[in-house]
């Protein structure tokens, strides 16, 4: 029977079976299965450490005379505020017509706080007897431990495990020329990286198949619904997902870090899930700004929605909306919130790295797919903006946006942009394709294109939701004066993220092996050294705004520039960019020139 099942994996996906093979030996199996028992055992045997016994105090929750001993204490102590409070009366009276009362509630005072003495000495030295203690209610709760204990277990295993499994050995296919030979297989990309998404962290599946019947029985023995220990799962293999394809495309992007690629990729996730949980545990904990996105890429705040005693918080994610829609009052439109989001970033890393396996000096992304990504990007931040709540100022917001989207900017940069050989090809044979496509189309969309056009397209996506957000701001801000700044400051942003582009394309043109690693520090120095130097000179924004303006950073002087200044300040750059741009043309009509005709031209 077990031939039979690993010959149909076989005929389905000839790379899983291979992956399940090489795994599923006598040892492994063992090990696995073992571990899972031996985690099985401490959690449950850790708690039932303190299953009652006739040592319980009454004091003790789960103590049945509890209840009636705890409304006799509070009936004691609401006897003793009382009689304080008649005392301190009795005593801001200057004519008391019979002092003595004074002296009886100080008595009845005396008397109520030595019973409340010898109620809590009973309770705290008395046990509950055997017949009251309530063993039902033990059982609930430790079942809802061990269920929430297996359930940290299961997500920082499968995500953290997973994720160095998938990365260490892809980095060993690499080094050992197996991966080369893989892609010559006559099995398609999908089939063979869905086989290593499968196959590859096999043991962590059966490591937390053997233990999910017992933790879906801790769960339903605790009253938790079906419905959402399923949901729970569903959320989970989603997460898996996105951060095993995260995983892979990582694996294929960083292949010079060779053996400390695991370590960094798995040491990542780990990071991202422990900042995830202490924000979700934190007491300070909100969902009123745009770039908690992030945190709906973690399980943890749908894990503690399903399950509220995982953290004992109150939730913030209830009051979560989105284009002012309430997402977080149902549980439908939240797990379909948190798998669109899953799911879309999948597609994209799958596509992604089907291209990078197909071909090692492919770009990440296609113009259109960059083009796809970075509007549902703006489309998200713009919807997660709008939250009727105290806490949103479209202000500060705007301004935390216009860094986010100057960070993905100068990413896709270096996504889209092509190294020297790819221009080269581009360049000696756009003329064949000019016939079918025009010169606009091809940059827009051409594949081995140079990405200025691309970045340019992109810069103008990321305006829109800056521009909505300023035109539902404060109405001072829609003045004149306020409105031409705004205006000049979007045809800065976007002369400057051309600049960039531009220098990274003329970078990645040498013929250095490490133009990527130069490229990365050029463009770095002139986004940051700067407003670092300016800074350390003590050229503050506030005095010197119009240096600033024609620094990589001109934002911080805008605020305190006149339109003039800025408006020079946009004409300089543009006037750089178009130097920038000849300089590369010539070189790109260089490169396209043809072995011979340059030889003959003496080059």
């Amino acid at each position: 029977m077990i031939a039979n099942f690993f010959e149909k994996i076989g005929s389905l996906n000839p790379q899983l079976f291979r992956e399940i093979k090489g795994r599923f030996n006598p040892f492994n199996l063992i090990v696995t299965i073992a571990s899972s028992l031996l985690t099985q055992i401490i959690v449950f045997g850790y708690q039932l450490r303190e299953f009652p016994s006739d040592q319980l105090y009454l004091r003790d929750k789960y103590c049945g005379l509890n209840s009636f001993y705890s409304q006799k204490e509070t009936f004691l102590y609401t006897q003793q505020n009382d009689l304080q409070q008649k005392i301190s009366n009795y005593k801001q009276l200057k004519n008391l017509s019979d002092p003595s009362i004074i002296t009886q509630l100080e008595t009845q005072l005396k008397q109520v706080t030595t019973d409340i003495d010898n109620l809590r000495n009973y309770m705290n030295r008395n046990f509950c007897p055997l017949n009251e203690i309530n063993f039902s209610l033990w059982w609930r709760d430790h079942w809802e431990y061990i269920f929430l204990t297996f359930t940290v277990i299961f997500v920082f295993t499968l995500l953290v495990g997973g994720t160095y499994l998938l990365i260490s050995d892809l980095a060993k296919e690499e080094q050992r020329g197996t991966l080369n030979f893989i892609r010559l297989s006559p099995q398609s990309p999908n089939t063979i990286l869905g086989g290593k998404i499968l196959g590859v962290p096999s043991l962590i599946y059966l490591f937390f198949l053997t233990i999910l019947p017992l933790h879906f029985w801790a769960g339903r023995s605790a009253n938790i619904a079906s419905s959402y220990i399923l949901t729970f799962y569903l959320i989970l293999a989603a997460s898996c997902l996105f951060f095993f394809s995260a995983a892979v495309l990582f694996s294929f992007a960083s292949r010079s870090f060779s053996s400390f690629q695991p370590w960094l990729g798995s040491g990542s996730v780990f990071l991202f899930l422990f900042i995830t949980i202490v924000s979700t545990s934190s007491s300070i904990n909100y969902f009123h700004h745009p770039f908690n996105w992030v945190r709906f890429f973690s399980p943890w705040d749908i894990t503690a929605y399903l399950f509220p005693n995982l953290f004992r918080q109150e939730n913030p994610v209830e009051k979560f909306q989105f284009f002012y829609f309430p997402i977080g009052k149902n549980l439908v439109t939240l797990t379909l919130f948190y798998l669109v989001n899953y799911g879309i970033f999948t597609y994209i890393f799958w596509q992604s790295m089907i291209r990078c396996f197909s071909n090692n000096n492919a770009t990440f992304l296609t113009k259109g797919q960059s083009y796809a990504c970075m509007a549902f990007i703006q489309v998200m931040f713009l919807g997660l903006s709008m939250q009727k709540s105290s806490d949103s100022y479209y202000s500060d917001t705007m301004a935390l946006l216009l860094i986010v989207n100057y960070c993905i900017i100068v990413a896709l940069m270096f996504i889209l942009s092509h190294p020297r050989q790819t221009i080269i090809d581009w360049a000696r044979y756009k003329h064949q394709n000019q016939r079918q496509v025009s010169v606009l189309d091809d940059l827009v969309w051409g594949e081995k294109s140079p990405a200025l056009v691309a970045i340019a397209v992109n810069v103008l996506i990321a305006c829109v939701p800056i521009v909505c957000l300023f035109v539902f701001s404060d109405p001072e801000l829609l003045k004149y004066e306020s409105l031409s700044k705004f205006t000049l400051m979007i045809f800065v942003s976007l002369c400057l993220m051309m600049i960039y582009a531009t220098i990274t394309q003329l970078t990645l043109l040498m013929k250095n092996q490490k133009r990527y690693v130069w490229s990365v520090g050029i463009v770095s120095s002139i986004i940051f050294l700067p407003g670092i130097m300016l800074t350390m000179l003590g050229f503050y924004p506030e005095k010197y705004s119009i240096v600033w303006l024609f620094s990589s950073f001109p934002w911080a002087g805008i605020q305190y520039a006149s339109t003039g200044w800025m408006f020079t300040a946009m004409l300089f750059d543009f006037t750089v960019l178009a130097l920038l741009n000849i300089q590369l043309n010539k070189q790109v009509k260089r490169l396209g020139e043809s072995a011979t005709k340059a030889l003959l031209a003496g080059r």
